[in-house]
């Protein structure tokens, strides 16, 4: 059985869980991080020096960063499934893995703005910069579903994994966001998959 470290709302962990939901693996997950602390912790650190969620152990294996995990799981328990054989086809669905990290600022800054900050907080600019650095982004992936269905390629796979988890965050909150008609939908058939319904379209928090 995987062991998985991580608050559930958390993108990254989502990421996991998700991946683990789709190839049907067994795991335990573990609250870490946010309100339930344990990351400065030397037996947390000394699984993940970085202090961050979520932390995959697998038999003796430990492993850290979300998108190794989930490339990791797929090699290991998705052949002939969500693992992509052809390198070229597996290096253009992960271009949208790493892609994903362009919304590292932005993104915090809209979700811890609007979802984690009282009203009387807010750092509104910064909100509304977020915005509009998000809403370009999303700009750049949409044009790219235009030309294909799915971030991998022809079917559903790795590369569809973090953006989707950010995605369900993004197009539920309560904000005014362009119209990316194919961006909504991919949205709508991720939404369909049983695995993405359970760990990644829960309420916004």
């Amino acid at each position: 059985m995987l062991t998985i470290w991580g608050r559930a709302n958390s993108a990254n962990v989502k990421k996991v869980l998700w991946i683990a939901e789709e190839l049907g693996l067994p795991y335990e997950r573990i609250d870490a991080g946010g309100p339930f602390g344990g990351l400065d912790t030397s037996e947390y650190r000394a699984m993940n020096p970085m202090g961050l969620v979520p932390v995959l152990q697998d038999g003796d294996l430990t492993l850290f960063e979300s998108n190794v995990i989930v490339r990791y799981l797929a090699a290991r328990y998705g052949v002939g499934s969500l693992w992509i054989d052809d390198p070229a086809a597996r290096a253009t669905a992960e271009i949208w893995m790493d892609w994903q990290h362009s919304f590292a600022t932005p993104f915090r800054d809209v979700v811890f703005g609007i979802l984690r900050t009282p009203p009387e907080k807010r750092d509104h600019a910064a909100i509304e910069r977020g915005i509009a650095e998000c809403a370009r982004l999303w700009g750049i992936a949409d044009a790219a579903l235009a030309k294909t269905p799915w971030f991998s390629g022809a079917r559903f796979g790795i590369g569809d994994v973090p953006a989707g988890c950010y995605a369900h965050t993004w197009l539920q909150l309560p904000i005014d966001r362009p119209d990316h008609p194919h961006l909504a939908d991919w949205y709508a058939r991720l939404r369909l998959r049983p695995a993405y319904a359970k760990v990644v379209a829960t309420p916004p928090s």
